[in-house]
């Protein structure tokens, strides 16, 4: 599954998901939570399950409302019979979180779903990073830089240049690394500065720099720049297809001779890593 870029649309918002499907996003995110008002709920989870039923090959999940209040029950129920491809779990904590939800989709009797959990919104959830192993239906982690500093009372969770403060990168690597202790994609999360591309690029480029397989948007404009920073260019498949042929020529040997460089078994691997996201996998 490749999930370079996750595109938000707000549930309440039919004219924006039709627009959105040219975006050229990986997945939609049809969003019943934080974009849509308590009294707007009802109307959007039908305007969310009558554009599933409408569209029943795109790629499209829906991010309901946290598992401990009422309105994720009544999101479930209204989207799950139009079959989305995963839920967007917010407020999670820990793989718990994301077996109970599991288990609501079968009890729904979806077999099918998977799961995407943002898994830093809770103060409480910063010490499940590493609880996410063995998830069956967990497709990968991403995270968040909004809810928490309001939880714990800090006054922002960015310097004046835009970039994150210690707690916060803090977070965003125990991100990083709870996915990839879980076996999942780590998806970076939004840029919300939607007209500088110019900085968009930067941030995804830096993101996928380290590990990051993908990231969110929340305007259809950050996609291309998305979508290209999570690509690999034709001399790093080049490279990567090169560093591999060496591998599978010399199946005993711990380290090889590449263009005059050393390289060794990590390279072997970062450089399959290429090959299947070069290949959408």
């Amino acid at each position: 599954m490749r999930l370079r870029s996750l595109l938000f649309v707000p549930g309440d918002r039919p004219e924006r998901m039709e627009k959105a499907l040219g975006a050229g996003a990986d997945a939609l995110i049809l969003d019943l939570e934080d974009s849509v008002t308590p009294p707007a709920k009802p109307e959007a989870r039908r305007h969310v399950a009558e554009f599933l039923n409408r569209n029943p090959t795109a790629p499209l999940w829906v991010r309901i409302n946290p598992l401990d209040g009422a309105e994720a029950e009544r999101d479930l129920a209204a989207v799950l019979p139009a079959h989305p491809d995963g839920i967007v779990l917010p407020k999670a904590e820990g793989g718990a979180s994301v077996a109970e939800l599991a288990r609501r989709l079968t009890a729904a009797g979806n077999a099918t779903a998977q799961i995407l959990a943002i898994a830093t919104e809770t103060p409480a959830a910063i010490f499940q990073l590493g609880s996410y192993g063995g998830q069956r239906r967990l497709a990968g982690l991403t995270w968040g830089a909004e809810d928490l500093p309001a939880a714990i009372g800090a006054a922002t969770s960015r310097q004046p240049d835009g970039a994150y403060t210690p707690p916060y990168e803090m977070v965003r690597a125990l991100c990083l690394f709870g996915a990839a202790a879980a076996g999942v994609m780590p998806i970076e999360t939004v840029y919300p500065a939607f007209r500088d591309l110019d900085g968009l690029a930067a941030y995804a480029a830096r993101a996928r720099r380290d590990g990051f397989m993908g990231m969110m948007a929340i305007h259809p404009a950050q996609v291309p720049v998305i979508n290209a920073a999570f690509t690999p260019t034709a001399e790093e498949v080049a490279h990567a297809r090169a560093v591999v042929d060496a591998f599978e020529a010399n199946p005993q040997a711990g380290a090889l001779s590449l263009d005059g460089r050393m390289i060794d078994r990590p390279h072997f691997v970062q450089a399959q890593r290429i090959l299947a996201a070069a290949h959408g996998r």
